[in-house]
């Protein structure tokens, strides 16, 4: 499958490192995933285990699918041999699961848990694929997952395959946003599954794989730390509803580099939405450098719901290339799923924010820069340096940024000018329990 260039955005630099974040949206959670999974859906491993190969110029042993009875033409179910290819790679010490090139594996939801015996590389060079939409999904497995790696420590994901969502009949549900008459939603079963989803598991590494068209989020870090993303390259058609390319949630320490992501156009690198019921949200220090947003509706974003608490702090976006964004920076403390959502005094305390070298055009429906803050927790210690954001179109004139009990300074020349920012810091900011992040 080709991924054509001038589609893609591009991260060629990112560094997250993320503090309890019990968030929704670009970085989210959705309380109706249970963190109560069952110990394990995986077969036993076969008795006697197939041998693994190992190349004369690769010690490390190699266990193949088809070793294990896969059949790769796409249509038959290879859900067991891939169980027990895990089960038996995972009792084994430093092995590669393969999934062999020129092949097409069909794979129903399963849970490949851990721990392992030692650590684990899962080549894949074929083509993964799960049941083809909802009918054909088997109405005992997960509507919510399809692939899950559960307390899975030092594992690598990687390889030249790719892994295909087939998400179209998913996202053409009634229940999806861009269904329905003038673009509402109608009754019905929502759930959809996340493509790849790793759960509770420790020191991964996923690298150089294609991955097109999940039915939701592509790839989910959930309960998890250190964790390496390099060159992957994400793609789905940019009215597919929820197509996050990496969503991060209650996770330590993500990196993120060289990944190229073309999906929903809604959100480029969004923070939220947190707060969501009252809830708690905590993240701080995240970077994100060196990179390119191209026609989305949003830019870097901060959105979070009102009424929660704790804070976002720490953060710097820096050498962002925009082209043709709608809001290219936007904080939203007042993210609504409705029209009918109250005024609350308590928020998530957004503060230490520092937007550096931004530059690039931005589409006229919206303002280059929108800070909408608390009424009752203010944005504070915000910083721009080196801003220039200009209309898209050749010869408007600029707008105006848009600012709301924001707080902070600029350093260096903007443009257009934050003449909205309030300096310094306001007379009161409501106390903020330090206990809470």
């Amino acid at each position: 499958m080709e991924f054509p260039s001038w589609v893609f955005t591009l991260f060629s630099s990112i560094s997250l490192c993320f503090l309890l974040l019990p968030i929704q949206g670009g970085l989210q959670t959705h309380k109706g995933n249970s963190h109560s999974l069952p110990l394990s859906q995986i077969s036993l491993p076969p008795s006697p285990s197939p041998e693994a190969s190992a190349p004369s110029h690769d010690p490390t042993p190699v266990f193949s699918v088809l070793s294990f009875g896969a059949v790769g033409d796409g249509v038959t179910d290879d859900t067991q041999a891939f169980k027990s290819a895990w089960d038996t790679a995972c009792q084994s010490e430093s092995v590669t699961l393969l999934v062999p090139d020129s092949y097409s594996f069909m794979v129903q939801s399963t849970i490949f848990t851990g721990p392992c015996k030692s650590s684990l590389v899962f080549q894949i060079e074929g083509i993964l694929m799960p049941p083809d939409g909802p009918k054909s999904w088997p109405k005992s497995n997960s509507k919510r997952q399809w692939l899950v790696f559960y307390r899975v420590n030092g594992m690598a994901m990687q390889g030249g395959g790719l892994i295909d969502g087939r998400g179209e009949k998913w996202w053409n549900l009634p229940c999806k946003p861009h269904k329905g008459p003038n673009g509402t939603t109608l009754p019905g079963p929502c759930d959809s599954p996340v493509a790849i989803r790793f759960f509770m598991s420790s020191n991964l590494t996923v690298q150089g794989l294609k991955i097109k068209n999940s039915p939701q989020f592509h790839f989910r870090f959930d309960g998890c730390r250190d964790v390496l993303v390099d060159s992957l390259y994400i793609k789905a058609p940019s009215q597919s509803p929820n197509t996050d390319g990496i969503h991060i949630e209650n996770t330590n320490n993500v990196k993120i580099y060289n990944t190229i992501i073309s999906n929903a156009m809604w959100d480029y690198s969004s923070i939220g939405s947190l707060g969501v019921r009252n809830s708690r949200a905590c993240v701080s220090n995240i970077t994100v450098t060196d990179s390119v947003i191209r026609q989305s509706d949003n830019g870097v974003r901060i959105k979070t719901f009102q009424g929660g608490s704790g804070s976002v702090s720490m953060v710097t976006f820096n050498n962002i290339h925009m082209d043709n964004v709608r809001n290219p920076i936007i904080i939203d403390q007042y993210y609504c799923l409705t029209k009918s959502c109250t005024n609350q005094t308590t928020a998530v305390h957004i503060s230490d924010i520092t937007y550096a070298n931004v530059k690039g055009t931005y589409n006229i429906k919206s303002p280059p820069l929108h800070l909408a803050c608390s009424d009752t927790v203010p944005c504070t210690n915000l910083t721009f340096s080196d801003i220039e954001l200009l209309p898209a179109d050749q010869g408007r004139i600029l707008s105006d940024p848009f600012c709301w009990n924001a707080y902070g300074e600029i350093s260096m020349l903007t443009i257009p000018p934050v003449y909205c920012l309030s300096e310094g810091i306001p007379d009161t900011i409501p106390p903020i329990d330090g206990d809470q992040c």
